[in-house]
């Protein structure tokens, strides 16, 4: 199939997109005491921790913002991050069923599972903003770049999740190996603590890591911290690259999709 029928057929299924999204959410807080609250519970229990280990502990500094604001605004972007990509990695094992009896673009499944993350990340705004209003943070025009920030984790999301979701079809090892990557990606990447913290000479390394300049630009939106142009730069181009590879890659395995799986 050439490309442009193959994005054609896209589209003609894109109400299976949401309907897949809708059935995640729903399947997701099926049988929960307290449901779709947990989208806000473990955040702000992860920052709570994370506040108390890096700011009181390790007493590491977080400038003229309280630490607890630091931290929820890079655990913003980075939990729609981990969520849409350990679950798109594993969609299209988890569908396999689906897969073997009817035809549809495979694309669709990962890109679901990125789609129920954006609904994640929304609602958890609003606890940003109950946050900000908690400590007397005065909101600005830049936080109107949320939405295309967020944007951006879901893009750099559905090219990882497109690449290993593929993967993981062929070489089951993969369902270890991407949690255990986020694992310990949560400490890698400037969650807990400030891009300012990072010294120099290892920056052009830490920046490898395509999260830690979309989590600066979060921060830069949210409470004014300035960004690493070379982080954000870096950001833009692993994310365009993982894009452009999920996309290759994903293509030229799908025809295999059914017999592997």
């Amino acid at each position: 199939m050439s490309a442009k029928a193959y994005w054609g057929d896209l589209w003609r299924h894109r109400e299976l997109l949401l309907f897949l999204a809708w059935r995640d959410i729903l399947v997701r807080y099926k049988q929960t005491v307290i449901g779709v609250s947990w989208v806000l519970i473990r955040p702000l229990l992860t920052m709570m921790i994370l506040t108390v280990v890096f700011g009181r502990i390790a007493n590491l500094s977080s400038g003229d913002v309280p630490y607890a604001i630091l931290v929820f605004t890079g655990l913003l972007p980075w939990f729609y991050f981990s969520n849409a990509t350990a679950e798109s990695s594993n969609s299209l094992v988890i569908n396999g069923n689906l897969l073997s009896k009817v035809y549809f673009p495979r694309m669709i499944v990962p890109a679901s599972t990125v789609l129920v993350g954006a609904v994640d990340f929304v609602v958890s705004i609003s606890v940003l903003v109950l946050l900000m209003l908690w400590y007397g943070i005065d909101p600005n025009w830049k936080l109107l770049l949320i939405p295309l920030l967020g944007f951006w984790v879901g893009l750099l999301s559905l090219g990882i999740g497109l690449l290993f979701s593929a993967l993981t079809v062929r070489y089951r090892d993969f369902r270890h190996i991407v949690p255990f990557m986020l694992q310990l990606g949560i400490y890698a990447s400037p969650v807990g603590y400030s891009t300012a913290l990072i010294p120099a000479q290892w920056a052009p390394l830490y920046y490898l890591n395509p999260i830690a300049g979309i989590i600066d630009a979060f921060r830069w939106a949210i409470i004014g911290q300035v960004p690493s142009l070379y982080g954000i730069v870096s950001s833009l181009i692993i994310t365009v690259s993982f894009l452009l590879v999920g996309l290759i890659y994903f293509r030229a395995a799908e025809s295999r999709f059914a017999d592997d799986i």
